[in-house]
């Protein structure tokens, strides 16, 4: 018997697998509507104007290939704290490193909290990104894992009460909250500015340490400041005292998805703290990736810092957010023309690439297996994947899977 023989079976990624089904599917009107991955009109990913542009500018200057410092490369890390703090910056104690993506930086809080303060449960929206859960597993199954009411799935709206008395009855000092900055994934449902101030209160009230999960910064409302407001909201409570974390992505918001390139910022109450924070995160790098990518990190630092391309990403994350917009009211009406049964009027007043459609299971894999439209098992649909030439044969697709 091998060494490895014993070794038990494990379920392969949902969205890989369904990445790779879609590939090999053959049918001409195939539409893939599982990943978060901006798509253009024509299905194809986009790379953005400002990030072309970047991309010469960069290489008409001297380029290396030396090794960045163990907290990343510094214009990035400053460039991240700005899109994230924006006027709030100068006001807090903030501590940040450069990540492998929005996954690395979820993944870096989970084990520097683990080491550090070791909270006894971590509280996740019900539903939630379906990587959460696993990397908290990864980091420690000592960390019980609790989920907090989120979406109210009889009337697709937020279960903002239930979240809060949930919270209020449940949670202890030195627990975790996840919460998403903008763009929920999978709900597509943000809370409002009066039920932020409410998480906040109740993260306040019972001692919880809250992370931000911020993927999806200018995919909710086009302006990457106004989507950031919960952030500098939570930056500036209590005569900003409150600490927390923030976990960031360029994945999206930039196009750079195969660069993962992210941040990691923990603010602290003093620069004593953060000192500590800044070693233990330092001691986590060093041993997991040394060193973090440069390439694309010197992209983004290129478009914040020359005036002409930030202007350009501006009018890019205009252009996706704009499109997903469109894209939300097509299908709307295309259901709406066809009478289907359920609920559609969320889809024009959710946010962001992603919505619950409130699809079965087995209504999800009839869409597959009869019409090939991909769909992850949740009935979480990707705004991403429609286009002016798809949306009426999806919207079609959906009422004879609902109607059947």
């Amino acid at each position: 018997m091998g060494l490895f023989d014993l070794i038990p079976e494990e379920i392969p990624d949902g969205s890989f697998a369904m990445i790779e089904d879609f590939k090999t599917d053959s049918h001409d009107k195939k539409v893939n509507l599982s990943p978060g991955i901006y798509r253009d009109e024509n299905a194809k990913t986009w790379v953005l104007p400002s990030v072309k542009q970047a991309r010469v500018a960069r290489v008409d200057q001297t380029f290396d290939h030396d090794i960045s410092p163990q907290l990343g490369y510094p214009s990035l890390v400053s460039t991240a704290q700005q899109i994230t703090f924006r006027d709030t910056l100068s006001t807090r104690v903030i501590t940040s490193m450069q990540t492998i993506a929005g996954t690395g930086a979820n993944h870096f809080i989970a084990q520097f909290l683990s080491e550090t303060i070791q909270p006894k449960t971590v509280w996740l929206s019900a539903p939630s990104w379906e990587n959460h859960p696993k990397i908290w597993g990864h980091v420690s199954s000592a960390i019980k894992q609790r989920t907090y009411p989120y979406y109210d799935y009889q009337t697709s709206t937020l279960d903002i009460e239930g979240m809060i008395s949930t919270l209020r009855m449940d949670g202890s000092n030195g627990d975790v909250i996840v919460l998403q900055a903008c763009a929920h994934n999978p709900t597509g449902l943000d809370p409002s500015r009066e039920s932020w101030e409410r998480i906040g209160q109740i993260c306040e009230e019972k001692g919880i340490f809250p992370i931000f999960d911020s993927a999806y910064q200018g995919f909710a409302t086009g302006d990457p400041y106004n989507d950031a407001w919960p952030i500098r909201h939570f930056a500036t409570r209590s005569n900003g005292t409150m600490e927390f974390a923030v976990a960031q992505s360029f994945s999206k918001n930039f196009g750079l998805y195969g660069e993962r390139i992210g941040a990691l910022h923990i603010v602290t109450r003093n620069e004593e703290s953060a000192g500590k924070v800044e070693a233990v995160l330092k001691k986590i790098s060093r041993a997991e990736i040394t060193s973090t990518p440069s390439f694309g990190a010197k992209i983004v630092a290129t478009i914040f810092h020359k005036p002409e391309l930030k202007e350009q990403w501006y009018k890019d994350l205009k252009t996706m957010s704009g499109r997903l917009g469109d894209m939300r009211k097509r299908l709307h009406d295309g259901l709406i023309q066809r009478n289907t049964p359920g609920n559609w009027g969320h889809l024009l007043t959710d946010v962001g690439m992603f919505s619950m459609m409130g699809l079965s299971q087995k209504q999800v894999a009839a869409l597959r297996e009869n019409f090939h439209v991909y769909l992850l098992p949740t009935g979480r649909l990707s705004f991403t994947g429609l286009t002016h030439k798809n949306v009426e044969y999806v919207a079609d697709s959906i009422h004879h899977v609902i109607t059947l």
